[in-house]
């Protein structure tokens, strides 16, 4: 029998627990940089992913992480075999403490705001418990994201409790310029750990987890471009914490 040292037990007990960040892929060339999302999240997070047929189109499965587990719509039938088996789109929703999807495509999102449930990743999210955190980052041609109905879903899904990472003006794969492009991943994931942190410690403690937090929030305001304002909103954050975080960072 193992014997461990009472610096090691509490070592054990005392250990931060990472957070379970489900990562999906909807049908968008953004899907290309799935790859370099997941690895960001890996340094932080336990991470499972999701990836809708289309999106394989466009994932390298090569740049994945290696030890990834990564889910398709086939895996949704096969891992189930008879009456009291676990339900795939059931089981990963239990699992994950956080849901990301990015890319999000025009297609997805009007089927998410619709409720529709045809594959892996939009049954996790009928499925979802909206008391825990889902982002998503769109990505889709300017026309689309200009139409009128993109508003009308993303207004729906918004009163769900469903977080949007807003996509960035840029050249787009396309060849148009204009607002549609997916957001970095670079400032997905600082949105989702500040989010994730400081739900988890308060801003402004001395400790590891806050000092992440404070460096998270630097960078998520150079470089997202967006607003302050908008920043707190987006990461649900208190204006009078981050203050004080940032002033004792």
């Amino acid at each position: 029998m193992a014997v461990h040292s009472e610096t090691e037990l509490m070592q054990n007990v005392t250990a931060p627990t990472k957070p379970r960040i489900l990562l999906a892929a909807s049908g968008s060339v953004a899907a290309i940089k799935f790859g370099s999302l997941c690895h960001s999240f890996c340094e932080w997070a336990e991470v499972r992913a999701v990836a809708t047929k289309s999106s394989m189109h466009f994932i390298d499965i090569a740049s994945l992480p290696r030890d990834l587990i990564l889910y398709t719509d086939e895996d949704e039938w096969s891992s189930w075999k008879k009456i009291g088996d676990g339900v795939l789109h059931i089981e990963l929703r239990k699992w994950a403490d956080v849901m990301v999807i990015a890319p999000l495509s025009a297609n997805t999102l009007a089927k998410i705001a619709g409720g529709l449930c045809d594959n892996l990743l939009t049954c996790v999210v009928r499925a979802w418990d909206f008391d825990k955190p889902l982002f998503v980052a769109p990505a889709m041609n300017t026309f689309m994201w200009n139409n009128p109905f993109t508003a009308q879903h993303l207004d729906l899904i918004t009163k769900l409790g469903i977080s949007l990472i807003p996509p960035i003006t840029k050249r787009l794969a396309c060849g148009d310029y204009g607002n549609g492009a997916m957001a970095e991943p670079s400032l997905i994931y600082s949105t989702v750990m500040l989010h994730v942190n400081s739900r988890s410690q308060p801003l402004g403690n001395s400790n590891g987890a806050s000092n992440i937090t404070n460096i998270a929030l630097q960078e998520l305001l150079l470089v997202s471009n967006l607003p302050i304002c908008y920043v707190f909103g987006l990461c649900q954050l208190d204006l009078e914490n981050v203050i004080v975080a940032l002033f004792q960072s």
